[in-house]
């Protein structure tokens, strides 16, 4: 018989831990992931309720760095090809 017919609880719980990004997730009620869902959920509102002025400032200012500065005498005109 194929192995990976019919895979081990060691092989169901290495996938788990894969899709998690290496980081053992035990297995949960539906009720339990929603409840631990909503809780992550309002606590990052509450983040960024009080950071989002800076997380917002933060990203701004790194679109930023990365626009073509107007005094650098490039022919926007011109095209690519």
């Amino acid at each position: 018989m194929n192995s990976s017919a019919n895979p081990s609880s060691t092989d169901t719980a290495r996938a788990d831990i894969v899709a998690a990004g290496n980081i053992p997730m035990p297995r949960l009620s539906d009720d339990a992931v929603v409840q631990i869902h909503d809780f992550i959920h309002h606590v990052l509102d509450l983040f960024e309720a009080r950071y989002g002025d800076q997380i917002h400032r933060f990203y701004a200012d790194l679109c930023g760095d990365s626009l073509i500065d107007s005094d650098s005498g490039l022919n926007l005109d011109d095209p690519p090809f």
